[in-house]
């Protein structure tokens, strides 16, 4: 008798333990097909949607591109430069699907997929944010999923669309940018430029003094003496296939219209751009990414995260500017935890 008791308990756990097998991998199943699953109507385009941006000058098209499908967390990046594209943030596609996370790409105007008007008058952070609040429009994104990450360039445009349409956004995060131009173009003098070779750095100096900057021996300098060290903190010949390719389609008229032709400082019309009084008002879960080795003062990222009103940050300790490649663990982990934490409340 007690032995058929004991084997009609274990026969009953072991059906209760694979129906629950079952229903959680049929609960994971229909999380991951709902991901997954195309919600737009007409011809499929693997997700990418042509965004009509209305300018005093005409109509022009940017491009986007959606990752999966998620009612809560929808990140949009915003790429730097300025004059870059979206592609090197691709190295994101091996972390956050799997967590569930709607990932969109989009091209600011001028670059990548996007339409180039070929008029640097179109080169002004006003008129690129409020082509990203025509984007948010059109995407249909609002406080309930819409989550704002700016890397470098597209950090200055994140903060300033966030003191214009915070009221539209559930979480932003600001990556490796500071909130002065003009502190950054201090630390690059005073920090960053005495890391070089004294020789080294004197020979940039009298590049840059003669405005020669299409010399190939400015970038020929600065490539293993500034890049691979501030940068992406790997050998050139090494970076990852995306970095360099968005480096290689860099749209250097924006690029020098706003940031200027020197890599130390900012001399575009960008230079005296400083929101350190105004970070107060910005009152969305804020995440602020800085690393170690960045070409930003990753002191002032971590005082930025203190000035809003709802600020966490990251410090990324073997990263450089482009941490998201050279610090992966430590920057997708804490974006992650950031996004899911925020969703939750």
């Amino acid at each position: 008798m007690i032995k058929k008791l004991l084997f009609l308990t274990l026969f009953v756990c072991m059906a209760v333990y694979l129906s629950s097998c079952q229903n959680h991998t049929s609960t994971q199943d229909h999380i991951l097909t709902q991901y997954f699953k195309d919600t737009t109507s007409g011809i499929k385009s693997g997700g990418i949607q042509m965004v009509t941006i209305n300018s005093p000058k005409g109509n022009f098209k940017v491009w986007t591109k959606r990752i999966g499908n998620n009612p809560s967390i929808k990140l949009l990046v915003l790429n730097g430069g300025p004059g870059g594209t979206h592609e090197y943030f691709e190295c994101m596609e091996s972390f956050l699907p799997v967590e569930g996370i709607e990932l969109i790409y989009y091209d600011q105007l001028g670059c990548g997929n996007s339409d180039n008007p070929k008029d640097t008058t179109f080169w002004q952070l006003p008129r690129f944010v409020e082509e990203l609040e025509q984007v948010r429009q059109a995407l249909k994104l609002d406080n309930t999923n819409f989550y704002l990450l700016g890397h470098s360039w597209g950090g200055i445009l994140a903060m300033e669309y966030s003191l214009k349409y915070q009221q539209h956004i559930k979480g932003l995060i600001i990556s490796n940018m500071m909130s002065s131009c003009p502190d950054y173009g201090k630390y690059a003098d005073s920090v960053l430029a005495p890391q070089f070779d004294p020789k080294i750095l004197a020979r940039i100096r009298e590049i840059e003094a003669k405005k020669d900057f299409t010399n190939p021996e400015y970038m020929e300098l600065l490539m293993p003496n500034f890049y691979a060290k501030h940068i992406c903190r790997m050998p050139v010949d090494q970076w990852p296939e995306p970095v360099t390719r968005t480096f290689g389609k860099m749209n250097n008229s924006l690029y020098v219209t706003m940031q200027g032709p020197s890599e130390f400082g900012i001399g575009g019309n960008l230079a005296n751009w400083d929101r350190k009084a105004q970070l107060k008002n910005i009152t969305v879960p804020t995440l602020v990414i800085g690393a170690k080795h960045d070409t930003m003062d990753p002191n002032h990222m971590q005082w930025m995260s203190t000035q809003v009103q709802n600020g966490s940050y990251l410090l990324c300790p073997n990263g450089s500017h482009m941490a998201m490649w050279d610090d992966q663990k430590t920057y997708m982990e804490g974006l992650i935890k950031f996004l899911k934490a925020t969703s939750d409340g």
